[in-house]
């Protein structure tokens, strides 16, 4: 364990478990550990390094600024923070955004929304608005968050869970509109599931949601903080039904990988609820995110990233899907937003990881004993090839000692 290592680990928190590599440096699709070792990222900071690595316009929008002007109160304005407000509503065809942190606090702030337009809007009797999610989510670590949570130790020890969350099964349009009460408020749902296993959901299933939806007065918000910007090859990962939400949550790749930066964005009869007071961030569009957040939806348009997203992507997918080996129990995914799930009785997708991470290869297991391919938007298709050829190469030779004994 080298002294960088062992200082984490001694004074840190120990609520993660990282693998045994220490990184220092990041270009474009590759990292670099203290002794010099390239890695190809496959891995992608869970979406939050779209543009790669230390990408040279996020690099300069940052420092540029950050020599300028850093943070000041939101009780003023500042040049920056309208600029990239109204380019992220332009993109997402939204009224209006509320900037944050974090993709959790993103999403706690779509929370409260529609909680209050339940209340201001809709009708719903003081203290009885309910939300719908999905079975399988994984929106944030906060209290409210967990407590609808599907995987146990997200919720462990961490009770009591504040009160009006139901789950549906994620992909079954029937099971939310069954679900649905006059109380209801919203329904809350990512397009793809990333930490639940990279899960596609059954073609039109998200249309059919918004016909419910807009059917029965309820919101439908659409956690993108993963699957958005550009990651499954739209935008957003909604638009591949023509699906437009009520209320849209941002984060990860908005930041560039420079900093955190999310936004709850909404129509204006959502959004209109807020009033002074109601809610905030001291860090929330300081004048640094925005210029940032700017720079990165910027860049995203002006390097055609999505459209790359959409061509490497479907390479990436027909690559993993052509592998013959007896391990790999599905290849799910949309883009580059890739999941290759293995019989758990064959190997552990941590096994695997293992494996890669000492052939050069960056990335991370999901639940469902998924491995998560979710590299920098900026990937080309030979990287691509060799980051797969050595995944080919490890799966091979774990089929092949699993024959021998």
């Amino acid at each position: 364990m080298t002294d960088f290592a062992a200082l984490e680990s001694r004074f840190g928190a120990g609520n993660y478990a990282p693998l045994p590599v220490t990184i220092v440096r990041g270009a474009g699709v590759y990292v670099w550990d203290e002794a010099g070792r390239r890695y190809i990222d496959m891995m992608g900071a869970y979406s939050a390094a779209s543009f790669g690595h230390c990408h040279p316009r996020l690099v300069n929008a940052l420092t540029e600024q950050a020599q300028r002007l850093d943070t000041i109160s939101r009780a003023y304005f500042s040049d920056r923070l309208g600029p990239f407000l109204a380019k992220a509503c332009a993109l997402t065809g939204m009224d209006a955004a509320l900037p944050m942190n974090s993709g959790a606090e993103a999403v706690e702030t779509a929370l409260k929304a529609a909680r209050k337009w339940a209340y201001k809007v809709k009708g719903v009797p003081t203290d009885r608005a309910g939300i719908i999610a999905a079975e399988g989510n994984f929106h944030g670590r906060t209290i409210s968050i967990i407590g609808f949570s599907s995987q146990t130790q997200y919720r462990d020890g961490f009770g009591p869970f504040p009160p009006g969350f139901t789950c549906v099964p994620f992909g079954d349009a029937s099971a939310l509109a069954a679900a649905i009460t006059p109380d209801t408020a919203a329904f809350l749902v990512e397009p793809i599931q990333g930490e639940g296993g990279i899960n596609v959901p059954p073609p039109g299933y998200l249309a059919e949601v918004a016909r419910i939806c807009k059917a029965n007065n309820v919101l439908l918000l659409c956690d993108e903080i993963q699957s958005g910007l550009g990651r499954t090859g739209r935008l957003l990962a909604c638009q591949h039904e023509g699906v437009t939400p009520d209320g849209l949550m941002l984060g990860k790749a908005l930041g560039g990988g420079m900093l955190p930066v999310s936004l709850f964005l909404a129509r204006r009869e959502v959004m209109q609820v807020f009033t002074p007071g109601d809610h905030g961030s001291t860090f929330g569009g300081n004048p640094i995110a925005s210029a940032v957040g700017l720079a990165a939806l910027d860049t995203l348009i002006d390097e055609r990233l999505i459209e790359r997203a959409a061509t490497v992507g479907a390479h990436l997918l027909n690559r993993l899907s052509a592998i013959k080996n007896p391990i790999i129990r599905e290849v799910r995914g949309r883009g580059l937003f890739a999941g290759v799930e293995l019989h758990r009785s064959m190997a552990s997708a941590g096994t695997v990881i293992s494996r890669l991470l000492q052939a050069g290869v960056l990335t991370k297991d999901t639940h469902r004993n998924t491995i998560r391919f979710a590299p920098p938007l900026i990937i080309d298709e030979s990287q691509v090839d060799w980051a797969v050829d050595r995944l080919t190469e490890v799966l091979n030779e774990i089929a092949a000692s699993t024959v021998q004994t």
